[in-house]
């Protein structure tokens, strides 16, 4: 997942032409295309675009590999603070809007328990649900349900972007 602070296809950055994965944005906002052409020509006119793209790079690996540490080793419901988290992160304002479907994909877990996992976070006052759209209630409380499971890749966000 990345907002503002990121790109994709991350291949571009370290002059690749070719990825194997499909871009869709999860909540309305902006986005900006450069041609793949564009891209690969500025990466040696351009040292610091360059190292700003592999920082970012170095970020998006980081949270990828928290993914599959935190899908091995924390319940749905941990998880789902935690995917919340990085999207507040990235969007203006507490409301995110999202269906119980398209979360179940992200979290690779079945509806209902994406369903019955917002029932724990509402529960504690964490999050406030309505049909297609989740009200961030109780960030901090958020932060304290998801543990180990937020955190460490935001840490290297901002230690090498400087952002969250």
């Amino acid at each position: 997942m990345f907002g503002r602070e990121g790109f994709s296809p991350t291949p571009a950055g370290v002059g690749g032409s070719v990825s194997i994965h499909e871009v869709l944005m999860q909540v309305a906002g902006h986005g900006f295309r450069i041609p793949i052409k564009a891209t690969l020509e500025a990466l040696p006119q351009n040292p610091v675009f360059a190292n700003l793209l592999a920082r970012f790079i170095q970020t998006f690996a980081s949270q990828i590999s928290y993914t599959a540490l935190c899908n091995a080793n924390y319940q749905v419901d941990e998880r789902l603070a935690r995917w919340l988290l990085m999207c507040h992160d990235r969007v203006d304002g507490d409301e995110i809007a999202l269906t119980h479907d398209f979360i179940s994909l992200m979290l690779a877990v079945r509806r209902p328990s994406v369903t019955n996992a917002l029932h724990v976070l509402e529960g504690r006052k964490l999050v406030r649900t309505e049909r297609g759209r989740i009200t961030i209630r109780d960030r901090k409380g958020l932060e304290e349900f998801a543990g180990g499971a937020y955190g460490k890749p935001e840490e290297e966000y901002r230690r090498l972007l400087g952002v969250f």
